[in-house]
């Protein structure tokens, strides 16, 4: 029997693979948007109320909610705690909250499983609980009072068990939020091929994982290997991003330019986006604290760009602090070393040089002057004054002991520097190695510092650029407070032994 006009034009169900070359031919279409292919873009899928939608483009609600369970389950805890025993109730109420944050319980994940969660919830009770003791133990040896720890000890507790329970409830609520009302964070897949056509359709089929697929960057038409084709990919992002709202880019562009990909990744971060990666050979990838599965597919989440976390607050505030007080407490020393130059090579005492310093922006850097002054085209294109002839007694005093960088500590305290970040150069070396060494101008997406992890790693003076570019863009990837206290901490040490010699 032969099919009716309506069957005759039903289309045919699309398999993975005419998905993918669908996926394609839809690249160009009109109207899809700054470089999205894959299925039409609607940015309303989601039919949860209007002022939810806006909210959850804004922020990450499960986050959020976690946050707001502990600081009730904290609260309630005090409530019944404090009238039977007030004595370092407060103090362990913030030990717990701080514990539960540097244990990860609040983070974003796609998974929202209690059980998941059980060994952090444990391990930050057992933490919270030795912390106690052991400054209430601190207190009595010192003052000789005996300390009461019954009621610290009950709030912990508590607060760990309300926790628990209010937990369960919310991440119960977010998965209803997911599944029944499409509540998730819109996301853009980088990547056309056979995983990424996976990715799609699993996130499309499972919305209690919170990703909403907007499309697909990346198409067949970018040469990757063509530096100006290597912008486009970045400029793609960026432009869905913005006209779409994105919150999150999975990159799934396996046999792609690594330098394209790599540089739209470093981007992205840097715009605060939440980034995942689709690992190589993904079925060996082992689950640890860094990986989320998507059903079974594993992605590799990026920690946030370090300048938009709450801890890079802290690192400025301790710039601040730090810089002001070495500049009080070394004055002595700053006029001791002021007068020998003086006195060794007459005036000016203070050298001053352009430096390139945060996102390409130049600035002056302030440093004792080690040497006879020099015209400006030796300032700014000479390598390295070590073995000069000109650089005498005091100078090399000053240099290998690092007194001639103490009056960087002004450019800490106005913001130019940190106390520890990649080292300062001048304009034209930074033009020069940018056009040698990749990703050398990405050292430039935090502020430059008075000490690195590439100084401390014996890379000063005249010694392998590339090398440093590694170690600058490593401490970025990796920074955190923890490396920061490790790189002041081997700089004294470095410059002690320095001294010795």
């Amino acid at each position: 029997m032969s099919a009716g006009p309506a069957q005759a034009r039903r289309p045919a169900r699309a398999t993975p693979r005419t998905h993918h070359r669908l996926l394609l031919r839809r690249a160009a279409r009109p109207g899809r948007g700054p470089g999205l292919v894959g299925p039409p873009v609607r940015t309303d899928t989601s039919c949860a109320p209007a002022p939810v939608r806006r909210l959850a483009a804004r922020i990450s609600l499960v986050r959020t909610a976690l946050v707001l369970t502990d600081v009730v389950a904290v609260g309630t805890a005090v409530l019944v705690v404090a009238p039977t025993g007030r004595n370092g109730v407060a103090a362990a109420s913030v030990l717990l909250l701080a514990v539960r944050s540097a244990a990860r319980l609040h983070r974003s994940r796609l998974r929202l499983s209690w059980f998941d969660d059980l060994p952090r919830e444990l391990a930050a009770l057992v933490v919270t609980m030795g912390l106690v003791l052991a400054g209430a133990m601190a207190v009595q040896q010192n003052l000789g009072t005996r300390v009461d720890v019954a009621g610290p000890v009950r709030v912990v507790l508590l607060a760990t068990l309300v926790a628990l329970a209010l937990r369960a409830a919310v991440l119960l609520a977010a998965r209803l939020l997911r599944v029944r009302w499409g509540v998730g964070e819109p996301t853009l897949i980088v990547g056309t091929g056979s995983r990424a056509v996976e990715l799609d359709e699993t996130m499309r089929a499972h919305p209690e994982y919170g990703l909403r697929p907007l499309g697909h960057v990346l198409s067949e038409d970018l040469d990757l290997e063509m530096e100006h084709e290597r912008a486009a990919l970045s400029a793609r992002i960026r432009g869905a991003a913005a006209q779409h709202r994105v919150r999150v880019v999975v990159f799934a562009c396996h046999g792609a330019d690594d330098d394209a990909v790599l540089d739209a990744a470093i981007e992205a971060r840097r715009n605060g986006l939440g980034v995942l990666l689709l690992p190589w050979l993904s079925e060996l990838v082992h689950d640890h604290s860094g990986v989320e599965r998507l059903r079974s597919i594993p992605l590799l989440r990026l920690p946030a760009d370090p300048r938009n976390r709450l801890s890079w607050r802290l690192k400025r505030l301790g710039d601040v602090v730090v810089a002001a007080l070495a500049l009080a407490l070394a004055a002595p020393l700053l006029v001791a070393v002021a007068v020998a130059v003086l006195v060794e090579s007459g005036r000016p005492v203070i050298f001053r040089q352009e430096r390139i310093g945060l996102d390409n922006r130049p600035f002056t850097v302030l440093k004792f002057r080690s040497m006879r002054p020099v015209d400006e085209r030796e300032q700014q294109t000479q390598w390295s004054i070590a073995g000069d002839a000109r650089v005498g007694p005091v100078g090399r005093l000053i240099r290998r002991t690092s007194l001639d960088e103490l009056p960087q500590l002004w450019n800490i305290l106005r913001g130019d520097m940190s106390l520890v970040g990649p080292r300062p150069e001048r304009p034209s070396f930074v033009e020069r190695f940018s056009a040698e060494h990749e990703r050398y101008t990405a050292r430039h997406r935090v502020p430059v510092g008075l000490t690195g992890l590439a100084q401390i790693s014996g890379l000063r003076g005249d010694t392998s650029i590339a090398d440093r570019v590694r170690h600058d863009n490593y401490y970025i990837a990796n920074w955190s407070l923890w490396l920061d206290a490790q790189i002041v901490v081997r700089t004294a040490r470095e410059l002690v032994r320095r001294g010795r010699h």
